[in-house]
């Protein structure tokens, strides 16, 4: 892998809700090219941009209608060349969000394809017949709920829909409509796009035969991945894609691999047969999930988060790291204390991340501590998962109170709300009511706020970003994990040669103490980073850590 993307730090735009420069309540390129300075001084080098294309915003973008224009509601062509070229005069990479597992309804490609089944576009798209009784090909469901089957009169058949019906699943068999993708793409990267994030790369690979599937309780279909997960074309797609497109640029290619283990994860880096750079999967964003998936009330067990980062940072040489992204809860609400520790607990959990081995992500907002927000209403979300998952909870008989909370606590629009740059009205990101409801809490968490103090959360991430990218150690050390039945703390140690760094971080809001194991025990380390501002200088035999406290220690 290129020395750039090992020493990369990913920033996250979500540009809807990052700044708005014309007043409509919407974010746009422009307000990213206003915002270019702050996410330098931070200390990324690649930036990563959820969806900006031709869209209806069925589904926030991740419903592409065509693949070359750009939403006029983020600006124009003209706007993002502009940003290409000042993110490349402040060395900042710039990484495309790609949907290549669907596109919109809307697509040109979709509305041919239902006209006929014979015409240029006919099978870009899968389709099946019905059962003899007219009914769906099978039982499979959507992720965003009911049957991921939709019919269509014009051609008497049902089309698949992984994710919600305006969103049709591309046939990856068809070598015409992957030559169509192969084009796109590279429309793109001649522009000086610099990689893509390859969304729900995973799923491409659909089955021949679409047989019903075994139904979990609870639910009313099979689930959307069944038979879907990691294909049996997968990498021969995948490889081809790489041949085609990628190995003709200097690009950084990220797939979101939902469903995937790290056994199958290998192989989407193995450098024998080039596929893509990383992965980004999602195990430890499932250690909160209970029978109604991540719409469960239910509080992550330290030992779950550990055990699931471990596996992964033992079985894969390299990952991508974070706890938090435009599809999560706030991570501080999530797996800290959004309250009265709130700040201690964003330190540690960016401490815990950033220096695992891997790629650091980190999702606006995160580094000025960000929260969850106070929804009041069913009808103050935008989120398409949010009003599916709550009439399924009613359905299933939940009181409407209980089935909201949990909507509330665990939906994808915490993380979507406006970026809080000051305390003036609607947080200094539009000057027009924005199109979804802003925190309450912008008043006090906001980047203004935040760049005044010297020992905010910000300030934290730019000493962790200098302590990954500055030191060796950081980079390509060994990960090794202590204490592994700690029930309060995870602790680990990245090695390389003679040098050692300790992290350790607790996530109980009480006082522990915590033994460090004499193998680890180096009389000439020193802190180099700590969230309280008189944690140990040096490194001894017994550490009594405060609420959410981390320290990293290094013997350099």
């Amino acid at each position: 892998m290129n020395d750039w993307k090992k020493r990369g730090i990913i920033y996250e735009i979500y540009p809807q809700s990052f700044k708005d420069t014309n007043g409509d309540g919407i974010g746009d390129l422009k307000g990213i090219i206003e915002k270019l300075p702050y996410i330098k001084k931070l200390g990324a080098n690649i930036v990563w941009l959820t969806p900006i294309y031709q869209s209806p915003l069925i589904d926030n973008g991740y419903d592409i209608s065509d693949y070359t224009k750009i939403n006029p509601i983020y600006g124009t062509m003209d706007d993002f060349n502009r940003l290409i070229e000042l993110c490349h005069e402040k060395e900042i990479k710039l990484v495309m969000d790609l949907v290549v597992n669907h596109t919109s309804d809307q697509a040109k490609w979709f509305q041919e394809s239902k006209k006929s089944r014979n015409n240029k576009y006919s099978d870009y798209y899968i389709w099946r017949d019905p059962k003899s009784d007219g009914s769906a090909p099978s039982n499979l469901g959507s992720a965003f709920g009911g049957s991921a089957w939709e019919y269509v009169k014009e051609r008497g058949q049902y089309y698949l829909h992984l994710f919600a019906k305006k969103q049709p699943d591309l046939n990856w068999e068809s070598t015409e409509m992957r030559q169509s993708l192969y084009d796109m793409m590279k429309f793109w990267l001649d522009k000086g796009v610099d990689g893509f994030r390859l969304d729900s790369i995973s799923l491409i690979s659909k089955p021949n035969v679409f047989d019903d599937v075994p139904i979990e309780d609870n639910k009313n279909y099979g689930a959307y991945y069944y038979g879907s997960s990691n294909g049996t074309s997968l990498h021969e797609y995948l490889q081809e894609m790489n041949r085609e497109v990628f190995s003709k640029y200097d690009v950084i290619t990220i797939g979101e691999t939902p469903h995937t283990t790290p056994k199958q994860a290998q192989k989407y880096i193995n450098l024998e047969k080039p596929e893509l750079d990383m992965v980004l999967q999602f195990e430890h964003m499932h250690v909160d999930y209970g029978e109604y998936g991540r719409y469960s009330d239910l509080r992550f067990k330290l030992s779950d988060l550990r055990n699931s980062l471990v596996k992964w940072q033992n079985s894969l040489t390299w990952n991508t790291n974070y706890l938090g992204n435009h599809d999560q809860p706030r991570l501080v609400s999530r797996f800290g204390d959004d309250d009265k520790y709130r700040i201690e607990s964003a330190k540690m959990l960016a401490m815990i991340t950033m220096l695992q081995k891997g790629t650091p992500m980190i999702f606006q907002g995160d580094e000025i501590g960000m929260t969850n927000v106070a929804f009041e209403s069913l009808n103050q979300f935008k989120d398409i998962e949010a009003y599916n998952t709550y009439e399924f909870l009613v359905k299933k008989g939940l009181n409407k109170d209980i089935a909201l909370k949990i909507v509330k606590n665990k939906s994808r629009d915490n993380s979507r709300t406006p970026m809080q740059w000051n305390n003036e009205k609607n947080a200094g990101f539009s000057t027009a009511n924005p199109w979804i409801k802003i925190n309450n809490n912008y008043d006090k968490i906001n980047v203004n706020e935040t760049l005044r103090d010297e020992d905010s959360i910000y300030s934290f991430y730019q000493k962790l970003i200098k302590i990954r990218t500055k030191l060796k150690v950081a980079i390509d050390g060994d990960f090794n994990l202590i204490s592994a039945d700690d029930s309060s703390v995870f602790a680990y140690t990245r090695i390389l040669k003679d040098r050692q760094m300790l992290v350790i971080g607790s996530f109980s809001n009480k006082k522990v103490k915590f033994e460090i194991p004499n193998n680890i025990r180096n009389k000439e380390s020193k802190r180099i980073l700590s969230n309280y501002d008189d944690s140990p200088q040096n490194l001894s035999d017994i550490i009594y850590l405060r609420p959410y406290e981390g320290i990293v220690f290094d013997n350099g």
